[in-house]
């Protein structure tokens, strides 16, 4: 495919997928804006649908304490199964136990 078949080709793929759509739009906005922002990039970002950067930065920050919670309840989790098997254990144990002094009962 020669180069202008290709970019021929791109230009259809951004056009059909909305490409120019949305940043037409968003560019409009930019130019709409009568105080116009510091940081260009960043307001096309947001008016895309991504997170500014402060923005980012919270997740990042609630995604880190989300993980750890996480990590604790885990834990706890595990810690309580453990013990709940020993239960179980001590439990069976008692049976077998209750069982045996039953059967020497019975015998005697």
């Amino acid at each position: 495919m020669d180069r202008e078949a290709k970019k021929e080709a791109f230009r259809k793929y951004l056009e059909s997928s909305g490409v120019f759509d949305a940043l037409t739009k968003v560019l409009v906005s930019l130019y709409e804006e009568s105080d116009k922002p510091s940081a260009a990039v960043e307001f096309i970002k947001q008016k895309l649908g991504g997170p500014s950067l402060s923005e980012h930065e919270k997740l990042q920050a609630e995604k880190m304490d989300l993980q750890r919670k996480y990590d604790e309840l885990l834990a706890a989790h595990r810690d309580a199964c453990k013990e709940l098997e020993e239960l179980r254990n001590l439990k069976h144990e008692g049976d077998v136990k209750e069982m045996v002094d039953n059967n020497d009962a019975k015998e005697m």
